[in-house]
């Protein structure tokens, strides 16, 4: 099972999950129960089912460099343009 759920996206889950949680035992829901539980699991695995079958992973690639930060671009004048 490799894992396609990144950082910024499991603590949410994880947060979300527990809120659902809490939620769901406080109206003694069952339904939101299970699925803030799933979003729990889903966090703390790292893994997401959905995710998986759709092919899309919210996981930073660890190998690749860091972009650099793009410079800042300044608007060139023609030289005679605005001599008078």
């Amino acid at each position: 099972m490799e894992k396609n759920v990144g950082d910024v996206d499991a603590l949410i889950r994880i947060w979300g999950g527990l809120f659902m949680l809490g939620i769901g035992i406080n109206r003694d829901s069952y339904s939101m129960m299970a699925i803030g539980s799933g979003k729990v699991a889903e966090g703390v695995t790292r893994f997401c089912p959905m995710l998986y079958f759709l092919g899309i992973s919210t996981k930073e690639d660890e190998t690749a460099e860091p972009q650099p930060v793009r410079e800042e671009r300044r608007m060139q004048t023609p030289v005679g343009q605005y001599e008078t």
